[in-house]
């Protein structure tokens, strides 16, 4: 799978989709302030007086691969995304996407499957995130 590669095909309703961080650090320079916008309360209060620029190990569950992540990243990912009140009916949808895909662990999801979750149309969300601008780092996984 390559986020990198540009691809003529066009995302279908059952095409997977993922945080590319990669691609979000490198054309949006307030990413990080978005991102612990979203930090619980008490994580907010830990990373308020840090840099927050830690890189850590992780280990992915399905593939044991050891990858090096950003711990602001990480800490949303394992922790703030599972809490309760991460994700609510009045966010934009692209918020509600990103929100999905972090509490998923950044797992690539079909619209299909963001759709049911959100409780919201599947060709919306395809039209939002397949379209010429990239919303937050949120692109489709090319299949090899």
């Amino acid at each position: 799978m390559d986020l990198n590669r540009k691809s003529l095909i066009k995302p279908k309703l059952n095409s997977p989709f993922k945080i590319d961080f990669e691609w979000w650090q490198k054309n949006d320079r307030n990413w990080r302030v978005y991102l612990r916008s979203m930090l619980c309360e008490d994580h907010q209060k830990m990373f308020e007086s840090t840099a927050n620029n830690e890189v850590i190990d992780w280990i992915d569950p399905k593939t044991a691969e050891v990858t090096q992540v950003d711990g602001l990243q990480h800490i949303l990912i394992t922790h703030c995304a599972k809490q309760e009140d991460f994700l609510n009916d009045r966010m934009t949808l692209v918020d509600s996407v990103f929100r999905v895909l972090l509490s998923n662990g950044n797992m690539p999801m079909t619209p299909e499957e963001l759709g049911n979750i959100l409780n919201r149309p599947a060709l919306t969300i395809l039209r939002t995130l397949s379209g010429f601008r990239v919303y937050k780092g949120i692109r489709p996984v090319l299949q090899e």
